[in-house]
């Protein structure tokens, strides 16, 4: 098995590596089985011959509960393991959202005090502020995610040894 990983890969918002292995996909996917069965007090999750998603079994459900999506692919005769971690699919979208909300609020309230400006009028005086208040926003909003991550740091290093491990262990049965 060999695993790539990019200095880019390491500070997106949601992580991602890619593992490559002999199994075929329909291996890969009753392994994943069979190893989430044996370690059903740890890790949950739902698994087909495509695309897999597994989380940690915890006491508690906070908004950066990390979750590993495993997306399996054919590439020149190997079988290509793409996993992306990140949160549930609602908390992503709704971060996403205030990333978009923010920044079009932002080019908006910028563009008003550039025309302003141009014009030479003083109809929106604060138009710089606002745009000012919406780099906050934005920064706020980045700074929850960060803090979310390190929040679910040691479960996403539970997730990441999981995709190994369960790789790995019926990889060295076959060979």
């Amino acid at each position: 098995m060999k695993t790539e990983e990019t200095t880019l890969d390491r500070i997106r918002t949601r992580p991602r590596f890619k593992m490559f292995t002999h199994l075929t996909k329909e291996e890969y996917a009753e392994n994943l089985k069979k190893y989430l069965a044996e370690h059903k007090e740890e890790f949950s999750g739902n698994i087909n011959k495509e695309v897999a998603t597994i989380s940690v079994e915890t006491k508690y459900d906070n908004y950066w509960k990390p979750r590993l999506a495993l997306r399996v692919e054919i590439e020149d005769d190997h079988t290509v393991i793409r996993g992306v971690f990140g949160p549930s699919s609602a908390v992503w979208t709704f971060f996403m959202f205030l990333y978009f909300s923010f920044s079009i609020f932002w080019m908006v309230f910028f563009t008003m005090y550039y025309v302003e400006k141009q014009i030479k009028s003083a109809e929106y005086p604060w138009a710089l502020s606002a745009s000012f208040v919406m780099l906050f926003f934005i920064l706020l909003t980045y700074l929850a995610a960060q803090f979310g991550q390190h929040k679910g740091k040691d479960e996403m290093l539970k997730l990441r040894k999981f995709a190994e491990e369960s790789t790995l262990q019926f990889e060295k049965k076959i060979i």
